[in-house]
């Protein structure tokens, strides 16, 4: 994918609440294109990974039913400031992208 995701964690409180922006057109295989008629083939994110300090705190298992462009938010206690948070995915076509970024 070009375009990267925007990611941001932020301490509020005892938690830490992470936020981010997936760019991906999450095709369902369900529908059909208006010029051809041909199905559209399916391309949807499957697998979403967020790690802190390398250990996982969030495992996600999507499908078709996700909207284009995901945003996910998440809270998750035992972080501090300047801690790293990472968050990455597959699609169905074994596509992947990753991100990480520093608590705030």
């Amino acid at each position: 994918m070009a375009v990267p995701m925007r990611m941001r964690a932020v301490l509020q409180g005892d938690e830490v609440v992470v936020r981010v922006l997936m760019f991906h057109d999450e095709n369902t295989g369900l529908t059909t294109s208006p010029y051809t008629g041909e199905v559209i083939p399916a391309h949807f994110i499957q697998t979403v990974r967020c790690s802190h300090a390398g250990r996982p705190v969030v495992v996600c298992d999507w499908g078709i039913a996700i909207s284009k462009n995901p945003f996910l938010e998440f809270a998750f206690a035992g972080g501090r400031r300047g801690d790293a948070v990472t968050v990455s995915w597959t699609d169905n076509l074994g596509e992947s992208q990753s991100t990480s970024t520093t608590v705030i």
